[in-house]
């Protein structure tokens, strides 16, 4: 029997060569696999009259070949070969790319079922690159949905498909650790049907059922972790109360501008927790600009001065170096006593070394890193202060472990994702929630525009523009790489690597363009995005890996393919990478579709700035009829979960996690009997080396 902590290479036909790809997409395990679910699904429908066809559908056409094949020598390495196929209402041409050997099996006068993406070329309808399916497979398929994996080159979809099957075979799925009251009370179905449902559904209805229990249950696990951190949390009595200091007042004074009445409120509540006796757990929530690093200047320069080390923690080595230079400009600008330190993974083991050194005896007060400063040989003097910058992208292990590095540190998290309170309330449950909802009134608001796939060519005209000025630009793209296997209805999804070959052809040749995606290495994207900031590069086209993590305020335009494959909530958070600066910036949305209701929600984007209003469209117009098409929000990295699309099964789970956690704490934190199973579950949840909740 396979067990889920088996390595992939445990499947059959898995070798250490294919092992190699799978892990380019984070699965090393059999848990992996199967928990990489489908990020859409593909429905085989009836067959359509070729007379019928529409240009961008996958459509599944019955045709005789009435043309001998020709294969044409376009380039070094490119071949077409295409035939002409007629039905009784009409015709159409099929073509395959570097597929010569086709010649072979379309003869003319044979009878085929073609299955694949039409496309208007010179006013002709083409069927590029389709699938031959024999009546019975076709027959077989019709009307079912096929899954459709995020995958990587070299990896096809049939072939992840083929190892989910063997790996769904192997698995027991006979002990579910949600009992079945509870199953019964919440309409959940049994883990066993849900893997089945969410992998190979029948119809949309068993695929949504599964979704549902899978849901619920990420939810569920993330809800009650939280609710033991701030059980823990509510229980930590500062000994130990830091002491207003007229310094911070100073710096306000001097600063070259006044603080917003936002940042006022928030900066009172934050002094008031670090002066009280009881450990401060807080939330500064607020959009891009709002000021939220000022506030987390005046919490460091308390701790400083009631001789206390406070520490900074960034999601990537980029921001953690801009926020470094930015502290330290501070300090030196207003004379300030901090003696910053810079941690991360890629300074030298001389350079860890030294600074691991001063941190701990002390010589350094303020520390600003990545990860790097939860390593188990970093330990501190004198730690009282934690912040961490966009803390949705930290799990709960990785923020409790920075904090047990100091005797009862205060908490402060900071993030630029506002989402309803509604949600906040649940999702930051272990937290205080401070609000900034106000922008400074320098700030110049972002100019919109929803278009569709013909304003490209201006769009590029933009660009090229705003680089002449010396601006720089990003355009973000949902997919890495081109897969060429059929993807549903969708219209064809923008990648990385072409687009930005693309963009090499049609801007002027002195316009430097590099691009930027989650699976490159990690020195790589360091390296990419320190370019970047150092206007070494002037057109950055990458996936939403550069949703947190840079500061460019010499970026001025952001364009944004497919948008409508995105949240409204993920496209305002990519859209807070520009409007940083003194010059006035653009957002471009195109879209590939020209539906009315995304459309709609598009059009939200375009009426506000404004970061909460969003969210609360987001959350209103978002629901299980969008599953198909709607890519993860970003802003939680829930694996199946979307806070928005979820926002109902994210309130029931929140209703079940109370009354298990009040029966746990009324039996002495001992399980009841009927909770057993879900608390031992949850405990090897809890003790693994996965971080079952890594938000």
């Amino acid at each position: 029997m396979m067990r889920l902590d088996d390595p992939i290479t445990a499947i059959s036909g898995i070798g250490e060569k294919t092992a190699a790809l799978y892990h380019k997409l984070n699965i090393f395990t059999v848990h992996d696999l199967i928990t990489h679910y489908p990020r859409d699904y593909e429905e085989w429908r009836d067959l359509v009259p070729i007379g019928e066809l529409r240009a961008n559908g996958v459509h599944a056409i019955r045709g005789m070949v009435i043309s001998a094949p020709q294969t044409l020598h376009i380039r070094k390495n490119m071949t077409i070969t295409s035939v002409r196929v007629k039905d009784a209402s009409g015709a159409c041409d099929v073509t395959y790319f570097n597929m010569p050997y086709m010649k072979n099996t379309l003869q003319a006068g044979k009878q085929c079922i073609f299955r694949g993406r039409a496309v208007l070329k010179n006013n002709r309808m083409v069927l590029e690159q389709p699938k031959i399916v024999s009546p019975h497979d076709f027959e077989k398929n019709l009307h079912r949905l096929s899954p459709i994996y995020p995958t990587t080159k070299g990896l096809t979809i049939a072939a992840v498909t083929k190892a989910v099957r063997m790996a769904l075979s192997a698995l027991s799925f006979d002990e579910d650790y949600i009992p079945e009251p509870m199953r019964e009370k919440y309409g959940l179905c049994d883990l066993q049907t849900a893997m089945s449902g969410i992998h190979f559904p029948t119809d949309k209805e068993e695929m949504l059922t599964a979704r549902k229990r899978l849901v619920f249950e990420e939810f569920l696990f993330f809800i009650i972790s939280v609710m033991v951190m701030k059980d823990m949390a509510s229980r930590e009595v500062n000994d130990c109360p830091m002491m207003r200091i007229d310094a911070c007042q100073d710096l306000i004074g001097k600063l070259p501008y006044r603080l917003t009445n936002a940042q006022q409120r928030v900066w009172a509540q934050i002094e008031a927790d670090m002066c009280s006796t009881h450990l401060m757990n807080r939330l500064v929530q607020g959009d891009v600009g709002s000021g939220k690093t000022i506030v987390a200047i005046l919490a460091m320069l308390m701790c400083v001065m009631n001789h206390a080390q406070a520490a900074f923690m960034a999601p990537t080595e980029v921001l953690a170096r801009q926020h470094f230079e930015t502290i330290s400009g501070l300090a030196e600008q207003y004379g300030l006593p901090f003696k910053p330190v810079l941690l991360t993974g890629s300074l030298t083991a001389r350079e860890k070394r030294r600074t691991k050194e001063s941190i701990v005896l002390g010589t350094c007060n303020i520390i600003v890193g990545t990860q790097a400063l939860i390593q188990d040989d970093v330990d501190f003097y004198n730690l009282r202060l934690v912040i961490t910058d966009e803390q949705h992208r930290f799990g709960v292990k990785q923020r409790e472990t920075l904090a047990q590095k100091g005797l009862q540190p205060h908490i402060l998290v900071m993030s630029a994702t506002p989402i309803p309170r509604t949600l906040a309330i649940i999702l930051y449950g272990e937290l205080d929630i401070s609000v900034m909802d106000e922008l400074p009134a320098n700030r110049l608001p972002i100019k919109n525009c929803v278009v569709n796939t013909d304003y490209r060519k201006k769009a590029y005209q933009f660009i090229a523009n705003e680089v002449a000025k010396g601006r720089q630009v990003y355009v973000i793209c949902p997919m890495v790489e081109a897969n060429e296997e059929i993807m549903g209805d969708q219209p064809v999804l923008e990648n990385v690597v072409d687009y930005a070959d693309r963009l090499k052809k049609e801007l002027p040749s002195s316009v430097r363009i590099d691009y930027l995606h989650g699976q490159m290495k990690a020195k790589a994207k360091n390296f990419i995005m320190e370019e970047f900031a150092n206007h070494q590069i002037d057109v950055l086209v990458s996936t939403t890996v550069i949703e947190v993590g840079i500061n460019v305020p010499n970026a001025t335009v952001m364009l944004v393919e497919n948008a409508e494959r995105f949240g409204l909530a993920q496209l305002h958070q990519l859209r807070g990478r520009v409007g940083r600066g003194k010059e006035q910036s653009y957002c471009i949305f195109i879209t590939a579709t020209g539906q009315n209701d995304t459309m709609e929600r598009l059009q939200v984007l375009n009426k506000s700035n404004d970061g909460f209003f969003i969210s609360s469209e987001d959350m209103r117009l978002r629901g299980p009829g969008d599953l198909f098409g709607i890519r993860q929000s970003g802003q939680f990295q829930f694996t199946i979960g979307d806070i928005y699309q979820d926002a109902g099964i994210l309130q029931e789970a929140q209703g079940c996690a109370q009354e298990l956690y009040a029966a746990y704490l009324a039996n002495g934190k001992v399980p009841v009997r009927e909770h057993e199973a879900f608390w031992a579950h949850y405990e090897e949840c809890v003790s693994s080396d996965v971080d079952f909740v890594n938000i």
